[in-house]
């Protein structure tokens, strides 16, 4: 895994960020909107993630779309959002949000019901340590997961535990 860089494509800023424009670029002219992925054996590139979603907690890589799809399995879950929430200790923890079926109650015992159905499909380090339950996931119209939206609205949230 790691990212995606190109060659011959539109030459682009970002608006007002000098700094994150030059950081865009390589020294070979190759550029870089933040995507993650990687070549397989026949040499087809797939997209993992965005390297802005990538969460850092104690000093291992999580890519949220494993655990989105993982929760997507479920047959309660009708969408799913995973990000990083600022931790005292660990520097993120995995926090996911859930858009239940509306034929499902959510509660603790959903819960854990979605705690467990991560930890049998995936290494602990990459399941959330927590679900909240919400009625939308905010998404543009073309679908897009609107990620940042959720991080911003945890970003005061600090955990230890």
């Amino acid at each position: 895994m790691g990212i995606v860089w190109s060659e011959g494509g539109l030459n682009f800023t970002y608006l007002n960020d000098a700094e994150k424009t030059r950081q865009a670029r390589n020294t070979h002219g190759w550029t870089t909107v933040g995507d993650l992925g990687h070549l397989d054996d026949e040499g087809y590139l797939y997209l993992s993630d965005r390297r802005v979603d990538l969460i850092l907690s104690g000093g291992v890589n999580v890519y949220p779309q494993e655990a989105e799809n993982v929760l997507l399995t479920h047959p309660a879950v009708t969408d799913a959002a995973v990000f990083g929430i600022p931790h005292d200790e660990l520097g993120q923890i995995v926090h996911a949000v859930v858009q239940l079926d509306p034929s499902v109650t959510h509660g603790d015992d959903m819960e854990k019901t979605l705690l467990d159905h991560c930890t049998e499909n995936l290494a602990r380090f990459k399941c959330p340590r927590n679900i909240d339950f919400i009625d939308r996931i905010p998404r543009l119209p073309t679908g897009k997961l609107l990620r940042r939206e959720l991080r911003e609205s945890y970003h005061g949230h600090t955990g230890s535990g």
